[in-house]
């Protein structure tokens, strides 16, 4: 390790120690990043936790797993194992947590159940359709957890799915009982989407977007007028503006175009976003920043972008609405940020190119090491600056986008490469596709796409099952 990589890691720790302590387990940040001092309850939730209505099912000595179970006990063996996981489910209030041996007494819960955002079922024996037709009267997202030998149920699980009465409804099927918080999830996209907040610093407001989207999933949509940004702008103290720069500059592997004094500006304006979410209690911020608000602000937004998405909430370029709603989607499902990206193929690849000037150094959440990083001018404008970041080769990713309120456009495929080109924009990746790559792009719609960690299909399969959302695989 070279005298000036030691030196960086050490101030970066030496910086994290100051604010690691005041966070909640759940949001805990990585030792080489500086958080917010707003608290989050988890990544992209500030408001309320997720409420789950946790139901036992099972009844007194039935054939399967054996006449001998003893219910409680087999409810204190899975209760053990969610304290176990208690940092997974950190962000979750568990509104209901009984056991049920007859229908009628799910009626105990009304009030609950209808307010939960999803029902967690954990299947114990046998004799239990009766009461899962009863919970999924309640029309409420549903996931069951049902591991071997529980009974014979499992067999019809897949019709009841296609049926009205289980549009709802899904079930993990498995011995592995860290699927508990994976059943999770999709509840937390959900209630996710619905407390978000999303700020657009704009002077045209997306009214009928907004509405369509409060509509469907509950988000508030506000747009900010320059004047107001500005103001807090002036509000940040210059010392606080020199040590986030200084913080940026040490971390960087080097800083190529941005002079000294545009990075202070635009660490300045980052600090000013944040201020800008705290006042309103927002966790998502958009700019108009190529329409607009081009050099209507003090800086370009990219720092402060990608500070945002570092710690838990969402920085988006360009009044992506639309991507914003998938970033928020995605960090639901994973309590990861996201990289927002134009596309551009290479069949000789299999790959499509994802590139944009803003890269997210976090991409692994708050608990992951940071990507190495460059700061550089915006390639296309020959100014301001950028996060130039260099991805993990290898590494899973979901790749997403929305043409609709009602659609998700989705892909998944693997980072075999992070070009450094004097071509495009700054941060690049080569993803090759899992699927078709010729039937991708000619069927291609859209632009803008949302490229988060880890393979998220089996969750979003689940998400937009539970949000009547029309889920396209672009790949297949």
């Amino acid at each position: 390790m070279t005298e000036r990589v030691k030196r960086r890691w050490f101030l970066q720790r030496m910086m994290a120690a100051a604010t690691i302590a005041s966070f909640p387990p759940f949001v805990m940040a990585s030792n080489t990043v500086q958080v917010s001092k707003s608290r989050l309850i988890s990544p992209g939730s500030r408001r309320s936790k997720v409420k789950v209505a946790k139901l036992y099912l099972g009844t007194p000595q039935a054939h399967w797993p054996t006449p001998l179970l003893d219910l409680k006990a087999e409810r204190d063996r899975y209760e053990g194992m969610f304290r176990r996981m208690k940092e997974e489910f950190a962000d979750v209030d568990f509104t209901v947590n009984a056991l049920v041996t007859t229908p009628e007494q799910v009626n105990r819960w009304e009030e609950e159940l209808k307010a939960a955002d999803g029902i967690l079922l954990i299947h114990l024996s046998m004799g239990i359709g009766a009461i899962l037709r009863e919970v999924l009267k309640w029309r409420r997202p549903t996931m069951l957890f049902a591991a071997p030998y529980s009974g014979h149920e499992w067999a019809w699980f897949g019709r009841l799915r296609s049926q009205p009465e289980g549009e709802l409804f899904d079930c993990i099927l498995s011995s592995d009982l860290s699927q508990l918080a994976t059943a999770i999830r999709p509840f937390r996209a959900i209630h996710h989407l619905r407390e978000a907040k999303i700020l657009d610093i704009t002077a045209r407001p997306q009214t009928a977007l907004a509405q369509a989207v409060k509509e469907r999933f509950g988000t508030e949509y506000k747009a900010i007028e320059r004047e107001r940004v500005l103001q807090l702008y002036q509000s940040v103290p210059d010392a606080e503006a020199f040590a986030e720069a200084k913080r940026w500059i040490a971390g960087a592997e080097k800083v190529v175009e941005p002079s000294r004094e545009e990075i202070i500006r635009s660490c300045k304006l980052a600090l000013a976003f944040q201020r800008l979410l705290d006042e309103e209690e927002a966790t998502v911020l958009m700019v108009d920043c190529f329409g607009t608000m081009w050099r209507q602000l003090p800086a370009y937004p990219c720092i402060g972008f990608c500070q945002l998405n570092n710690t838990g909430f969402g920085g988006i370029c360009e009044s992506d609405f639309l991507s914003a709603i998938v970033f928020i989607i995605f960090q639901g499902l994973s309590g990861r940020p996201s990289f927002i990206a134009n596309p551009t193929i290479d069949l000789s690849k299999n790959g499509v190119i994802l590139a944009h000037c803003l890269g997210t150094t976090m991409m692994d959440g708050l608990r992951g090491k940071p990507a190495r990083y460059r700061l550089r001018s915006i390639m296309e404008r020959q100014e301001g600056v950028v996060p130039q970041v260099f991805m993990r080769v290898g590494q899973k990713v979901t790749v997403g986008a929305s043409d609709g309120v009602g659609t998700l456009l989705v892909f998944t495929g693997t980072i075999v490469e992070t070009p450094d080109s004097e071509r495009g924009c700054r941060t690049q990746i080569v993803v090759t596709v899992d699927g078709d790559l010729e039937r991708l792009w000619q069927n291609w719609r859209g632009w803008h796409r949302v490229v988060c960690y880890g393979d998220l299909m089996p969750d979003l399969r689940r998400f937009c099952r539970f949000t009547k959302t029309e889920l396209v695989s672009m790949g297949a």
